[in-house]
């Protein structure tokens, strides 16, 4: 699976596919497991349904980031999955920001793997 991504200086944003679920969440872990990123903005807006296989892809890949010294933070301004991970609980767990310039910029004021 390839997903588009930007960089900012040594932040990855991945740009999550209009599907999060399914036969996507293997590929999603597997691309960031290929890519070595430390720091990775994850970029929800686009995505239009995440099931729960999607939810445990995304702490997944916040696990394996860590594992390296690294940090999954969350972009979305879409109302239905901010809606979706407070329900969840996952954005108690997660750093969910509303914009991906907000997201990268926390990295600048915190160090990769700890939360602010």
């Amino acid at each position: 699976m390839h997903l588009p991504t930007e960089i900012f200086g040594d932040v990855v944003v991945v740009h999550a596919p209009d599907q999060l679920g399914g036969m996507e969440v293997d590929q999603f872990v597997n691309f960031l497991r290929q890519i070595h990123p430390k720091c990775v903005v994850l970029d929800l807006d686009a995505v239009e349904i995440i099931d729960s296989a999607g939810l445990t892809a995304i702490l997944d890949g916040q696990d394996l980031l860590r594992e390296a010294s690294g940090d999954l933070r969350i972009a979305t301004s879409n109302h239905w999955n901010r809606k979706i991970l407070e329900i969840t609980r996952l954005s108690q767990g997660l750093e969910v920001f509303d914009s991906v310039i907000e997201a990268v910029k926390s990295y600048r004021q915190a160090p990769a793997g700890t939360n602010s």
